[in-house]
């Protein structure tokens, strides 16, 4: 049996904790790496798809393909609707300036509290090709900071069909159901089906 490698551009070592156990639904087909040297472009654009895409491109400029090794850039973004989408792409930007409590604070008398979270993943195949595979997961906004685990929006994004934030969840629960996890399971089965070479 293959056994394939994914290549993480991240140094963030929750994130490839996640991946890691998301991956595992597969058994021993996937081996998680990271590769903190490699940098990710970060362009201006309204969609993680299109910011995950040019990321993704601009390493395969400088990447060979390598068998059985897939390397994957993630862009995610939390899309507040009463915000007209805001955070969205710039979700990074502005939980680095305004924090948690800066989104509550815009949200302080909003009773729309509807939001998207989106993951985009930018891929680069064993064959050179370039892919970008994503998950999404509704929910809403919390009214207060709720939780210590997980990082970055987890302690104010509560999903639809739970009562907790991503940051009440343990791990295993929020790898279950996150916009995470649903991207790279997808990335999993497109690749062992063969249709991700």
């Amino acid at each position: 049996m293959t056994r394939y490698r994914i290549v993480v551009v991240t140094g963030n070592v929750n994130k490839k904790r996640e991946i890691e156990l998301i991956l595992s639904d597969f058994g021993e087909s996937f081996e998680v790496l990271t590769e903190p040297s490699l940098r990710k472009l970060e362009i201006q654009a309204d969609q993680v798809e299109d910011i995950a895409r040019a990321a993704i491109e601009n390493i395969a400029r400088v990447v060979k393909p390598r068998s059985s090794t897939y390397i994957v850039v993630e862009d995610d973004g939390l899309y507040i609707e009463a915000l007209g989408g805001f955070p969205g792409p710039y979700s990074e930007y502005v939980y680095r300036t305004i924090g948690l409590r800066g989104v509550l604070k815009l949200l302080e008398d909003v009773d729309n509290r509807r939001a998207v979270f989106k993951s985009a993943l930018g891929v680069y195949t064993p064959s050179g090709k370039i892919e970008v595979v994503c998950g999404e997961v509704s929910g809403y906004i919390a009214r207060e900071l709720r939780g210590s685990g997980g990082f970055g929006y987890d302690p104010i994004f509560v999903p639809d069909g739970y009562d907790v934030t991503f940051a009440e969840m343990s791990l295993e629960e929020k790898c279950r159901v996150s916009h995470r996890a649903r991207a790279f399971r997808e990335l999993g089965k497109l690749i062992l089906s063969g249709s991700l070479a």
